[in-house]
């Protein structure tokens, strides 16, 4: 099991865009980190309270129909549209990015992930790239959050 402080930290949204053109299969997860999810490998569904099959996370991989896109952009979309969960889920959450097999999906329709496998944790810098480069686009855009009751 991997604690926060031995994962890989990638600085640059340049650096994950590489990592992702580099391995196959790789999600981000956006939570306290592996040493506190890796004890249970699996999440809890917010509204019901049932456990589900695995970790959920959101893939990184690029789409065909992104075709030859650059891939930064992919990258920072994928980051940016949960870069809001910091705020929401509180304190000591921050992103990192693992390898596993997907199990399922959640009720947001993301994959559920086990035989996880830490790669990296991404810098507070790589989630502020990320919004530059989405806030650059000609279309406004939004994090994918759920407004409060």
């Amino acid at each position: 099991m991997s604690t926060a402080d031995d994962l890989p930290v990638v600085k640059t949204l340049e650096e994950v865009a590489d990592l992702v053109e580099r391995h196959h299969g790789l999600y981000v997860r956006w939570s306290r980190g592996p040493e506190v999810d890796l004890a249970d490998a699996s999440s809890t569904d917010d509204l019901t309270g049932v456990r589900m099959s695995g970790l959920s996370a959101n893939p990184l991989d690029v789409e065909e129909w992104w075709d030859g896109r650059p891939v930064e952009v992919w990258v920072a979309r994928r980051l940016y549209d949960y870069s809001h969960l910091p705020h929401e889920k509180g304190p000591g959450v921050y992103p990192w990015v693992l390898r596993g097999r997907e199990t399922g999906r959640g009720p947001d329709n993301e994959p559920l992930v086990a035989n996880v496998r830490p790669m990296c944790r991404l810098a507070a810098r790589t989630i502020d790239e990320a919004r530059d480069t989405v806030d650059r686009q000609d279309t406004s855009w939004g994090p994918l959050r759920r407004p409060g009751r």
